[in-house]
């Protein structure tokens, strides 16, 4: 069973009118039903071109240079991200771009959202409620509810939080490091729930990369990782990893989670080994390490893309992303307690 969306924008958000097609025939190469992807830029495959006043954008150039198209599509990276390699891997076509994933997105409800710059969680979990409900009308709650229970629900988010917390003396003020990463969690637990609720039992957690070593984070004068912000991320990942194993019996729910932040570290530590010549700066950008600026049209960008770690000033390029699935998809010391392909096998 495949599914197509539409989305049409209006005032304040695009709120959407949702057109579900269901397909009566299941491809073989098709091994779930599909995918239904929340979080960040590092998954989000245009949504944000539907926000009307968002500057969160990627849909210039030089974005999308190694796309199949050669064009900018709103993905923050210069070809494909995970999203895309995720829906290779079980054979469905790339998720369309349906107010989900959005560049700027966290956990929490900040100031992005107020200036309504990108799709926070829970306005994400909101539109999957809504998709839910009209999977009920078109299907009938038995067949709604075997969709969604073989679905796929990846969730990659938690970045901008950080970098909010590290960016606002306040917020520091009020919480010390721990105590801020520990409401991350509690709040994502609460919207994982609810997503379980709604009918998924199939989740796919990928945990925050080293935040602090993007080269916009880095050292000015010495390029140096941000240690306070690898800080967050590791606590981050380790929360998550023990709120996943909690919530495994307690919502009967099956899970593969990826340990981003190990895998990153150990890009940097042996960038040889991956393929990778550049892990500092950034392909595309401007100043030093191509960190002071976006990849604008302006900017000047890399001619091997292949060999870099880092996109623009924030983001990975298609060979990281095409990396990050395969130790993610199939398995490795980085996945627990199963691989993706393994759960796509329940």
């Amino acid at each position: 069973m495949a599914m197509a969306f539409k989305v049409s924008p209006t005032i304040f958000f695009p709120i959407f009118s949702i057109i579900i097609s269901v397909f009566i025939s299941f491809s073989k190469a098709q091994k779930v039903p599909a995918i239904y992807v929340f979080g960040d830029s590092l998954l989000d495959v245009g949504n944000n071109n539907y926000l009307t006043i968002s500057v969160a954008k990627a849909n210039f150039p030089h974005n999308g240079i190694d796309f199949p198209t050669k064009k900018a599509t709103g993905r923050f990276c210069n070809g494909k991200n995970a999203a895309d390699f995720l829906a290779e891997k079980v054979g469905l076509p790339t998720s369309p771009p349906y107010l989900f994933a959005s560049g700027g997105a966290g956990i929490f409800n900040g100031t992005d959202d107020e200036l309504r710059q990108s799709i926070p969680l829970t306005k994400q979990v909101g539109y999957y409620s809504q998709v839910c409900a009209d999977l009920q009308q078109q299907l009938g709650t038995q067949a709604a509810q075997d969709h969604l229970s073989k679905s796929l629900h990846v969730v990659l988010i938690g970045s901008n939080d950080i970098f909010g917390y590290l960016d606002s003396s306040s917020t520091q003020t009020q919480y010390t490091p721990e105590q801020y990463v520990d409401l991350m969690v509690s709040t994502l637990k609460q919207h994982l729930q609810r997503i379980q609720s709604l009918g998924a039992r199939k989740f796919v957690l990928l945990g925050t990369g080293p935040v602090g070593c993007c080269p916009a984070r880095r050292n000015d004068k010495t390029g140096e990782c941000n240690e306070k912000g690898n800080s967050m991320s590791a606590k981050y990942s380790d929360g998550l990893k023990s709120m996943m194993q909690q919530l495994k019996p307690a919502l009967g729910i099956n899970y593969s989670f990826f340990e981003t932040y190990g895998i990153f570290r150990n890009i940097e530590q042996n960038p040889s080994s991956y393929g990778f010549n550049e892990t500092k700066a950034a392909c595309c950008g401007l100043g030093y390490l191509n960190a002071k600026a976006p990849c604008l049209p302006v900017s000047s960008y890399c001619p091997n893309r292949r060999d870099h770690v880092f996109w623009d000033f924030y983001h990975p390029t298609e060979a990281t992303h095409r990396i990050l699935v395969e130790h993610c998809f199939q398995g490795s010391t980085y996945t627990v307690p199963m691989n993706v392909e393994e759960l796509v096998s329940l």
